[in-house]
Formats: C-alpha cells, sequence, structure tokens
C-alpha cells in the first residue's frame, strides 16, 4: 500500500500502447506484451524504446500451448497438425511472426538472429534459474490474493 500512490493503473494490456507512445515509463507485464508495445513503437519511429527485462529477483515462468480437447471430432487431424506446427522451419517462421519462444530446440537456428538472442524471450541459463512455476493454491488462500489485490487495485 505505500508505492499504491505511484501507481498509475493496473491493468492487463492498456501498457501496450501506454508503453508504445511513451505514455508511462513502466510496467510490469508479460514478454509477449511487453514486445508487442516494443515492435509498435518502433514501427511508429517515435522516438521511444521499450525493453523486456526479466527482474534479478526472478518472474514467473510462462507458457503459450495449445492442447486438443477430450471430445474433439477430428483428434488424429489435430495430430498431424501440431506435428506440422511443431516442423522446425514452420515454428521457426512462427516465432519470427510472434516474437514467442518455441519448444523445438531444432528449430532454435532457424529462428531470426534478433529474436534468438533477445533474453526476454529465449531467456538466459541464468535468468531462467530465477523463474518459478506458479503453484495452483487452496482456493481459501486464492480467496485471501483476491481480496488483497482488490484492496490494493482499489486503494481502499
Amino acid at each position: 500500500m505505500k508505492v499504491r500512490p505511484y501507481v498509475t493503473y493496473f491493468h492487463s494490456s492498456r501498457s501496450i500502447s501506454d508503453l508504445a507512445n511513451g505514455d508511462i515509463c513502466v510496467a510490469m507485464g508479460w514478454s509477449g506484451d511487453v514486445l508487442q508495445a516494443a515492435d509498435r513503437a518502433a514501427e511508429a519511429d517515435n522516438g521511444v524504446t521499450v525493453e523486456y527485462v526479466i527482474p534479478d529477483e526472478g518472474a514467473g515462468l510462462w507458457f503459450d500451448m495449445i492442447a486438443i480437447p477430450k471430445d474433439a471430432k477430428n483428434p488424429e487431424e489435430a495430430h498431424i497438425f501440431l506435428n506440422y506446427l511443431l516442423r522446425p522451419d514452420v515454428i521457426a517462421n512462427i516465432t519470427d511472426y510472434v516474437a514467442y519462444a518455441n519448444p523445438n530446440k531444432t528449430a532454435t537456428p532457424l529462428v531470426d538472429g534478433e529474436i534468438r538472442e533477445n533474453s526476454g524471450i529465449y531467456p538466459t541459463d541464468e535468468a531462467k534459474e530465477r523463474l518459478f512455476v506458479f503453484e495452483v493454491l487452496p482456493s481459501k488462500v486464492n480467496r485471501q490474493i483476491n481480496r488483497m489485490f482488490t484492496k490494493l487495485t482499489s486503494g481502499q
């Protein structure tokens, strides 16, 4: 609550445009959102530089995934599609387009060097040591966290 007066807002995606426009100078957000803001700022050529950094204290590990629903009507075709997506040449092109890391190590050399060398997309081994997986917490604990977060965001 001590820092609350210095927080402009709490929002999960508004910071994308505000970072890109230079309306805010720092945000806590997902790597993809911050990298999207960086791309928008570069496209606008507005003198704003946006960079994603994993805090020294660590951060939650992020995952993007595709799943086949249990009751899918065409699971065989879904597997064929997933296998296609994970082909090194295909997933490397997707990574180049969306700037999200992919799980196919064979594809890594095919990824654009600027993306491949970006430690916000492909964290260093040192950074990986500071990443953690969010735990599934008991409902009682989640309720308490939600109450505290609501108190923080409302300033009450």
